[in-house]
């Protein structure tokens, strides 16, 4: 069982790259995340995508529910994934 940090939050977001696509990850800092992205040293997808743009994030208490929530969302097609940011965007 995974012990709790204290504040600690895990967040999954989506954000559209400059070519339209929606790229989903995972963080504890969501504002330190879209900077490390926008700078080219983020996820390897998106280096050659930016800048990037907060779409939507989901709140998360452990890491493994983050985690397997970035799964199912990955699974997702494009359409559902704008479904989603449309619906929830800051859930």
């Amino acid at each position: 069982m995974e012990e709790e940090t204290i504040n600690t939050q895990w967040f999954v977001y989506m954000v559209e790259c400059s070519d339209g696509t929606i790229y989903t990850g995972i963080t504890n800092n969501i504002a330190q995340r879209i900077a490390k992205h926008n700078s080219g040293k983020g996820a390897k997808y998106t280096r050659a995508r930016t800048p990037v743009v907060l779409k939507a994030f989901w709140t998360y208490k452990f890491k493994s529910e983050a985690a397997k929530a970035e799964y199912a969302f990955k699974q997702l097609t494009r359409e559902e994934k704008m479904e989603l940011i449309i619906r929830f965007p800051n859930s």
